[in-house]
């Protein structure tokens, strides 16, 4: 769990983690202002301190190391903040338990988005950037731009996601250079939340991550995020539905 002020959804969330799957949760504090790594000790999770600020993708970054340390063979990503439904992890990480997918994305767009209290600039914003994404990675995922994710551990072992942003872009840099090596890509429905507590980058933070996508879609075309020579990348597919994992994961 990559967590900043968190302390008023990290109960509710850590709850709902099914734990039949999820067998170790580490969170990450980005130094953060409330009561969050208390909250996150009374529940006795495994809690890592920043000194400083470093930023959505820096904390991440974290996460990914502390969370290959612990030797874990799937991880999934899970905002603190309860705006993503973790009862849904076990069919996320499904197909990469069973060996069909490498990186698996909750999406929101596979149900209705706006009927769960998404802004519509923001869902015209991730339907336009998703479309230009679609093109370039000649993919055809239904949404990008979602912070539930779960990643095998090849896959993170093998990419250099340090190389990425501190900030919130992260996420589409980590995409290009997934795509780039070959690794597979699938797709889960989850539901959307958004209230009051749940963070949520306002427009012009938006803005900024908009233009760094299409600068991180850029240096893909030009073969900035390329495997290196000798890399044999592998069919991508597209998986829309799951059945219930046989293996566990570390949520973080």
């Amino acid at each position: 769990m990559p967590a900043y002020n968190a302390a008023r959804t990290l109960v509710r969330t850590y709850r709902d983690i099914p734990f039949d799957v999820v067998d170790h949760v580490i969170l990450t504090d980005d130094l953060s202002q409330d009561d969050t790594v208390a909250v996150a000790e009374l529940l006795n999770l495994q809690v890592v301190l920043h000194r400083q600020n470093r930023g959505y993708g820096g904390n991440q970054k974290t996460c990914y190391d502390v969370a290959l340390s612990e030797a874990a063979d799937v991880v999934v990503m899970l905002h603190p903040d309860y705006q993503y439904d973790p009862t849904c992890i076990p069919a996320l990480i499904a197909p990469i338990v069973e060996g069909r997918s490498d990186m698996m994305i909750g999406s929101r767009f596979l149900g209705d988005p706006l009927a769960g209290g998404m802004p519509r600039w923001k869902y015209a914003a991730n339907r336009l950037l998703t479309r230009l994404e679609n093109r370039v990675f000649k993919l055809q995922l239904s949404e990008y731009h979602s912070g539930f994710r779960a990643y095998s551990r090849r896959l993170l072992a093998s990419i250099d996601y340090h190389a990425n942003s501190d900030d919130f872009v992260f996420d589409q840099e980590l995409v290009a250079q997934v795509v780039a090596r070959g690794f597979r890509i699938g797709e889960v429905p989850v539901p959307t939340r958004y209230f009051a507590e749940a963070s949520s980058v306002d427009f012009r933070r938006s803005v900024v991550y908009g233009l760094g996508t299409l600068k991180a879609l850029f240096r893909y075309r030009r073969g900035k995020m390329a495997p290196p020579d000798g890399a044999s990348p592998r069919r991508r597919k597209r998986v829309s539905r799951s059945a219930r994992p046989r293996g566990r994961a570390r949520a973080r």
